[in-house]
This record gives C-alpha cells, sequence and structure tokens, in this order.
C-alpha cells in the first residue's frame, strides 16, 4: 500500500503550516482588542486566517488520493492569506498609520527573532515601543497585544499621571495597533512566500509523478504482471 497511499497528513512540521497558525492567534486576539466584535470586518478577518490554518492542513491530508486536491486546498490557503494582508493594509491605511516599507529594518529584526507564539509577538511589540520611546514615564508598556495598562502606580503626582496616562492612551490608540499590525504583515509576507513556493512544488511533483489515478494504474499493471 505505500506505493498507491504515500506519506501524508504531515501538515504540523510544514513552516508554512505554523506561521499561518502563528497569524491566526495574533489576528483573533488582535481583532478582539482593534476591531469591534460586532464588525463584519472582525468577523472577516478571523475566518480568512483560519482558513489559511485549516486548508493546509486539509490538503496535506487529501494529498494521500489527491494531489490535484492538496494543490487546490494549499492555494485557497494562499488566497486567504492574501485577503489577509488587504484587511491589515486597510486598518493601516484608513487610520493613517502608517505601513512600513520593504527595507524597514524592523521587518527582518521581527523575522530574526522567530517569535513561536503570540505571546512572544506582544513580547516584541512591547519591546519596540520601549525603544522608541513610547512608554509611560515609568518605564510601564503593554504586557500582550491584547491588553496594555491602563493606569500607573499611585505613589506618581496627580500631573505625572495623566502625563503617564496620556502616554498609554496613545500607546493603545496608535502605538500598539500600528505595530501589531505591522508585525503581522511581517509574518503573513513570510507565510505567503512559503506557500508560494510550496504551490511550485506541489505542481512539479504533480507534473513529474502524476497522482493517484497514476499511481493506481502502475501499482494495478505491477500486480496482473507479477500474477502467475
Amino acid at each position: 500500500m505505500s506505493d498507491l497511499i504515500p506519506k501524508h497528513g504531515g501538515y504540523r512540521k510544514l513552516k508554512s503550516f505554523q506561521v499561518a497558525q502563528l497569524v491566526y492567534d495574533i489576528t483573533v486576539r488582535f481583532c478582539d482588542r482593534y476591531i469591534g466584535r460586532r464588525s463584519r470586518t472582525h468577523d472577516q478577518m478571523v475566518q480568512a486566517a483560519r482558513s489559511g490554518v485549516q486548508n493546509i492542513a486539509e490538503g496535506s491530508q487529501a494529498s494521500a488520493t489527491s494531489k490535484k486536491t492538496e494543490l487546490k486546498l494549499t492555494q485557497v490557503a494562499r488566497a486567504s492569506l492574501e485577503e489577509l494582508k488587504l484587511d491589515y493594509e486597510d486598518f493601516l491605511r484608513q487610520r493613517g498609520l502608517v505601513q512600513w516599507e520593504r527595507a524597514h529594518p524592523l521587518r527582518q529584526e521581527l523575522i530574526d527573532r522567530r517569535c513561536q507564539t503570540a505571546d512572544e509577538v506582544a513580547a516584541w511589540v512591547v519591546e519596540v515601543a520601549k525603544k522608541s520611546g513610547h512608554c509611560g514615564q515609568n518605564g510601564q508598556c503593554g504586557q500582550n497585544l491584547e491588553n496594555p495598562p491602563l493606569s500607573t502606580g499611585s505613589t506618581e503626582s496627580t500631573r505625572s499621571t495623566r502625563s503617564t496616562l496620556s502616554t498609554l492612551s496613545t500607546l493603545s490608540t496608535t502605538t500598539y495597533p500600528e505595530l501589531s499590525a505591522n508585525a503581522t504583515l511581517v509574518l503573513l509576507t513570510v507565510a505567503c512566500s512559503l506557500l508560494d513556493r510550496q504551490v511550485e512544488r506541489l505542481a512539479q511533483d504533480f507534473e513529474k509523478e502524476g497522482g493517484f489515478t497514476e499511481r493506481l494504474y502502475k501499482v494495478r499493471t505491477a500486480k496482473r504482471r507479477s500474477a502467475p
């Protein structure tokens, strides 16, 4: 049966799946924090992120009997993530926030960090905010993408507290959304690039080896020839 049904379903080891899943986790947090829960965009972004993950997995599993289906579903995953990229770009543009250019140094910095979880990406966002001087006077920044701090210690003066709260308000309304959206766009670019290469490889394999029908024919032919 190994000649007829090849190894399949190993999608969890695919780098494209891992990055797409990370994007999905971040998108759920991002939308809950910055997009109204009743907004249609909220649901569309989360579903597009989920579609990217699910179709990679489904395609990998379907490869057992249909390389054509695997290729199609992998391309669907790629298209879903492209849709999600546009949503993040729209988020930045419509709010007058800056979208990083391709040569922006923070893009490569995030890629080199090789974050595995949404919390690690959140920690990186906080770190960048600190380096950029966007934290409160006591050095506090948001602890993650979902829940930046809203107050400071009670020992500060009223004036200092107001200043810090104003800074934290800026963090919540501009800095964190801008950094978070751009960080996700970087990860989406990585995921899409990986999927482009994956689709190209699948197409080449299908062209060279064919699909289940071709394997079935070869197995049946070999079986008849070996029969006494």
